[in-house]
């Protein structure tokens, strides 16, 4: 039987977190004498920013529950995914003592922030085809791993893991907090496991408005878990730890769901002409198969062409030193024109004639799409 209170470093649960002026009076009229703050305006230009922000952004859970299939209170928004995955780290895992456990190759947020935190970590990799490989994992956990993470879609790879692999897992780790990173799971097409909070207490399902919803600078991440555990993340985070200009626009955002939707439709659609693009290159090795609005392209000499291409001003991720992706390089789906001069800078390094149906033209990169919401 999983309990969070024996998860928790003890005295977690004893800390008294910091009250904040917004806390302890949460009206929106009176004359606010309570925080210190400048009542003449703000030095800008536009817009008046004196005063602190609502420090649990209640507005943005109120309308995102809905949407995500939850209760606002299984919600924490965090200053990117970084923080919830700092924070998870900092409230179960004694520094030089506990574990957690990772599945190379996967994001490396999760190991810097055990290693920030002088945490140990267990690496169990995939199989060679991005997939849990369940019967090491099961056998590398132990009383002291505290975190088991998982992404999927995953990072650098694009892929979906199994569905029945997690569920595996968080049925065996009794012990442990299983934390799907689902930062890509609007272009793929399966449900979230937010669905599943309920039937499984020890999960955390993290997402992200930086990709689908292209909010990438305002640094706004999402953490789903149950009523308690979100109780004990609000609990030690910062007390103000989303801006107010980032609350404003992400509530805007929300109000746009239709436009979301259409962008993903409409990288889906690139990310399917590049793939058959691609292909045509003889330089190319493997595509592998992708659920996420990237792709991971194994080349003859990816050294030689991450150089070529950066010469050119064409910027992807060398990936060829990461476990399992030798020789790969991740590479964005673009904008039709930015993918265009992809290939062609491709093409002219391969030296291979460029295929007929192939717009390519001058290169020249094609302005952002007009999208029209239905809302």
């Amino acid at each position: 039987m999983f309990t969070l209170t024996t998860l928790l470093r003890p005295h977690i649960l004893s800390i008294t977190p910091y009250s904040s002026a917004r806390d302890e009076y949460t009206g929106k009229e009176g004359v606010f004498l309570d925080a210190n703050e400048n009542p003449l305006g703000s030095a800008t230009p536009q817009g008046d920013y004196n005063r602190y922000p609502d420090p649990h952004q209640w507005a943005i859970k109120q309308k995102l529950a809905p949407i995500k299939g939850v209760r606002p209170n299984q919600i924490f928004l965090g200053n990117g995914s970084d923080e919830p995955i700092d924070l998870l780290v900092r409230a179960t895992c004694t520094p030089g003592t506990d574990s957690i456990l990772i599945m190379p190759p996967t994001y490396g947020m999760y190991e810097v922030s055990a290693n920030i935190n002088d945490v140990e970590i267990i690496k169990v990799p995939l199989t060679p085809d991005f997939q849990v490989d369940v019967d090491a994992v099961l056998a590398s956990i132990s009383e002291t791993t505290k975190l088991i993470w998982l992404c999927s879609p995953n990072n650098p790879s694009g892929n979906l893991l199994k569905e029945s692999a997690i569920r595996t897992i968080l049925e065996a780790a009794n012990h442990s907090l299983v934390i799907v990173d689902e930062a890509y799971i609007d272009f793929a097409d399966s449900r979230s496991w937010t669905s599943e909070l309920d039937n499984y207490p020890n999960l955390v399902v993290l997402q992200t408005f930086s990709k689908a919803w292209g909010l990438a600078a305002l640094r706004l991440g999402m953490c789903f878990a149950s009523d308690e555990l979100i109780g004990i993340l609000n609990k030690i985070k910062p007390p103000y730890n989303i801006s107010a200009p980032t609350q404003a626009l992400a509530l805007e955002a929300l109000n746009q769901e239709a436009k979301k939707s259409e962008m993903v439709t409409a990288l889906l659609t690139e990310r399917q002409v590049l793939t058959e693009n691609l292909r045509s290159l003889s330089s190319v090795q493997h595509i592998y198969p992708s659920d996420a609005n990237f792709l991971l392209v194994r080349f003859d000499d990816a050294k030689a062409t991450f150089e070529h291409l950066i010469d050119q001003q064409v910027i992807v991720r060398d990936r060829s030193k990461v476990k399992l992706c030798d020789g790969c390089l991740r590479i964005s789906v673009g904008l039709p024109g930015e993918n265009e001069r992809l290939l062609a800078v491709l093409h002219t390094f391969a030296s291979v004639p460029q295929p007929a149906n192939l717009p390519l033209g001058t290169g020249e990169v094609a302005t952002k799409p007009e999208f029209v919401s239905n809302s």
